[in-house]
């Protein structure tokens, strides 16, 4: 999963046409290292997407414009618009998270 470090990162990446999943996270976060730990059998499977993660704390604007109020937190974009968002508290297990992407 890449890191995006900038805003203008990505919104070239949400922009690009292709189906983008953002994974927004801190360091300090416990549930974020859950999920660091079963998300690249997921990422694997749901291969159709492309992957990047943000840290919350070096871009808050990003988190506050996409309503992320808890991490982690996967938001969905496809042509620059968020179609979907998996917050935190229904993004704890492999389960969630893939009957989550199923929907898509």
């Amino acid at each position: 999963m890449q890191s995006i470090k900038n805003e203008e990162t990505f919104y070239e990446f949400i922009n690009s046409g292709d189906p983008v999943i953002v994974k927004f996270h801190a360091d300090w976060c416990p549930d974020c290292r859950r999920m660091d730990m079963f998300i690249d059998d997921i990422m694997a499977e749901y291969n159709q997407f492309k992957w990047y993660d943000v840290n919350k704390d070096e871009l808050p604007a990003l988190a506050e414009k996409y309503d992320v109020m808890g991490i982690p937190s996967l938001l969905v974009f496809k042509d620059g618009e968020k179609i979907a968002h998996l917050h935190s508290a229904n993004a704890k297990t492999p389960e969630q998270v893939t009957e989550f992407l199923g929907s898509l």
